[in-house]
């Protein structure tokens, strides 16, 4: 005898509500783990390494007379450096310029400005000025005689438009150095990958309308890039 449909039903719906009866008794398995939230890259140098640029012997391997004369800066001049990290040239500038130039200390790193201005007070030098820029803009006054980029170019984002408004601040005669670490990876600077190919420099200057005027070796670690205004 064929059952009825009635009874079938029944029978179905039985079965549907062991089933559920059953999965709600099952032990539930926790949810896997979420990947581990990697950290952002960052091209800038770490303000807790700043005692990294403070070795007893960088003024004899840095030569900063050597740059500050290639670069024509003299007493009375009005000058700055870009990235200036922990401020150590930003001193040698400033003993440079003397009381009657000034120094404009730039970092796009809060953290980094707040160690100059410590230096600054602690020094008692009345001719620096620090200045938070940006990526692309330094924010530096018109009028200087010279701007210096030492060991900061691998960390710059967008260098022809950095460069494009650094030149806007030069005066007509004004110079733009950049210095850093010859290829190699020999020395106290940065990995050979974070050291910038000089042609690839006056590449970038020459599209923000800079000219290269001199390239100065400084042994047995650096060089040096000068450039003016396009005229």
């Amino acid at each position: 005898m064929r059952p009825s449909v009635g009874l079938l039903a029944i029978t179905l719906t039985v079965l549907l509500s062991i089933i559920f009866l059953a999965s709600a008794a099952l032990p539930a398995f926790p949810a896997p783990p979420a990947p581990p939230a990697q950290k952002a890259k960052t091209r800038l140098f770490a303000p807790e390494d700043l005692g990294l640029l403070e070795a007893p012997d960088r003024h004899e391997w840095n030569k900063p007379d050597q740059i500050m004369d290639a670069l024509g800066i003299a007493d009375g001049s009005a000058v700055a450096e870009l990235g200036a990290g922990g401020g150590w040239f930003v001193i040698q500038l400033a003993g440079r310029v003397g009381p009657n130039g000034l120094v404009y200390a730039e970092d796009i790193q809060s953290q980094m400005i707040e160690v100059i201005q410590r230096r600054v007070q602690r020094e008692r030098l009345h001719n620096v000025r620090t200045v938070l820029g940006t990526a692309s803009d330094a924010r530096l006054p018109a009028g200087l005689d010279a701007v210096l980029i030492f060991d900061a170019y691998h960390e710059i984002e967008d260098p022809v438009t950095l460069l494009r408004n650094v030149a806007r601040s030069l005066k007509p005669q004004g110079r733009l150095g950049i210095g850093d670490y010859t290829a190699g990876g020999g020395g106290p600077g940065p990995a050979a990958v974070d050291r910038p190919d000089p042609e690839t420099v006056v590449k970038d200057a020459a599209a923000a309308g800079l000219q290269l005027t001199k390239r100065e070796d400084i042994p047995p670690f650096l060089y040096l890039l000068v450039f003016s205004r396009e005229r």
